[in-house]
């Protein structure tokens, strides 16, 4: 997949290079939210009191194995 080569292998990631159109992940942020109170997609790591990020690891897990 092309967007799995643009994704940094360690470290967080922000919800907007998560979510189309720009990353590789094609869905609403109502969805993605909506998957992560559900145990869908990864638990977000806090970072801050309005700063939300996903482990990278985490993401290319999602990406290559796809949603369980």
């Amino acid at each position: 997949m092309k967007y799995d080569n643009d994704l940094p292998k360690t470290g967080v990631l922000r919800l907007s290079s998560l979510l189309a159109p720009n990353g590789p992940i094609p869905v609403s942020k109502s969805t993605w939210w909506a998957g992560v109170k559900s145990g869908r997609y990864p638990q977000p790591v806090k970072l801050g009191p309005r700063i939300t990020a996903w482990r990278a690891a985490d993401i290319h897990d999602l990406i290559k194995n796809g949603v369980e």
